[in-house]
């Protein structure tokens, strides 16, 4: 790759506490917070209008979190919605290797495994998990503590949330910077 990745615009405000690798990319308007650890080959794309994230979330290599038109699908959905959009991920949610997300709202506490696809129309509660390879761009809003599951996406739900990821942030909260360059907090807050 070139010298074309890393940082592309000074409208991405990260929180004191947050670990984002130099190498992920950042696109727009993005707000990032505290003890969020982005890994180096994270995708964010704030395109259709800006992404905030909340704090104690994990995104990891080649997750793609995009709000708007990627790679030119969902276009006459973004056309319909002419008004930025706002996506908003709340807190202790985790993005596994090569996961895709274009939901608009994530709440707390959500697991997307690996290779899984999370569409616009696709509201996540709190502690839902959509497991790994699965597709879900349904316009609907899951219940807390859905699983979705199997090449079938089957659904159930759990009794508890899943557990929030605290050791492993901790871990490469400290591990991280010392095999990656990190893109500094910005002051403005």
């Amino acid at each position: 790759m070139s010298s074309g990745h890393g940082h592309h615009s000074s409208e991405v405000s990260i929180s004191p506490g947050a670990v984002v690798c130099k190498e992920s990319i950042l696109v727009g308007e993005i707000t990032i917070g505290a003890r969020t650890v982005v890994h180096p080959k994270a995708v964010i794309k704030a395109l259709a209008g800006p992404i905030l994230i909340g704090e104690n979330n994990l995104i990891e290599d080649q997750a793609r979190i995009v709000n708007g038109r990627d790679e030119g699908e969902a276009r006459e959905a973004s056309e319909k919605r002419d008004k930025q959009s706002v996506m908003i991920i709340g807190n202790h949610n985790v993005f596994e290797v090569d996961c895709h997300s274009t939901a608009l709202k994530i709440g707390d506490n959500n697991v997307l495994e690996s290779k899984c696809f999370v569409g616009r129309s696709t509201e996540l509660t709190n502690g839902c998990i959509v497991g790994a390879g699965c597709q879900i761009d349904t316009e609907e809003v899951l219940p807390e503590n859905t699983v979705i599951y199997g090449s079938q996406n089957h659904r159930r739900r759990q009794g508890d949330r899943p557990a929030p990821q605290t050791l492993q942030i901790d871990f490469l909260t400290k591990v991280l910077p010392n095999y990656h360059h990190l893109k500094k907090p910005t002051k403005k807050m």
